[in-house]
C-alpha cells in the first residue's frame, strides 16, 4: 500500500508531476483543491469567499483526512494544506510527503501566466508578486521543509522535464 503526498507552494507543479508520477506508478491521483470542489459542487475560491479562511481550512482539513484513508494513491495538496492544524504531521504519519521545492522568481515566472485563475494573485504583478511570493514562502517553509522528501523541481519547462522529475521521485520512492 502506498500514499504519496505531493506538497509545495502554488505553481511548484504538484498536479503536473503529481499525475504523471501517479500514471508511472500505477497509483491513483487526487488533486485535493478538485476533490473539495467536487464534493462542495463550488470553486475554491467560492468557499473562501462565501465562508471565509478559516472554514475553508477545516474542510480541507477534513478531506486531507478522508482521503488520506484511500490506498495506492497519489494526493496533489493544495499549496497552504501543511501549513494549517497537524496536517504535516498527519501527512508524515499517513504516508511519503515530498516537497517539491522551487525558487521564488521561478515561481513568480510560472504565476504570472495564471494569475487570473488564482484569486490570491489577482491585481499583483512584477515585483509585487515576487515580494508576494517571497513572504508567503518563508512563513510556509518550515512546514513544507518537514517534508520526508526535499526535491528540485526548479526545471519544469517541457513535458520532458515533467517525466524526468517523475522518474527520479519514483527512483527515490
Amino acid at each position: 500500500m502506498k500514499r504519496i503526498f505531493l506538497i509545495g507552494y502554488m505553481g511548484a507543479g504538484k498536479t503536473t508531476v503529481g499525475k504523471d508520477l501517479a500514471e508511472r506508478m500505477k497509483l491513483s491521483f487526487i488533486d485535493l483543491d478538485c476533490y473539495i470542489e467536487a464534493r462542495y459542487h463550488k470553486t475554491v475560491g467560492q468557499i473562501f469567499a462565501e465562508k471565509g479562511e478559516e472554514a475553508f481550512r477545516d474542510i480541507e482539513r477534513r478531506m486531507l483526512q478522508e482521503v488520506s484513508m484511500f490506498e495506492d494513491v497519489l494526493i496533489s495538496t493544495g499549496g497552504g494544506a501543511p501549513c494549517f492544524f497537524d496536517n504535516m504531521e498527519f501527512m508524515n504519519a499517513n504516508g511519503t510527503t515530498v516537497y517539491l521545492k522551487v525558487s521564488v522568481q521561478e515561481l513568480a515566472k510560472r504565476l504570472e501566466a495564471c494569475k487570473g485563475t488564482r484569486p490570491v494573485l489577482k491585481g499583483r504583478s512584477g515585483e509585487e508578486l515576487v515580494a508576494f511570493i517571497a513572504e508567503s514562502l518563508e512563513k510556509r517553509t518550515p512546514f513544507y521543509t518537514k517534508a520526508s522528501i526535499v526535491f528540485d523541481a526548479e526545471v519544469m519547462l517541457t513535458e520532458s522535464d515533467v517525466h524526468e522529475i517523475s522518474e527520479a521521485l519514483e527512483n527515490i520512492l
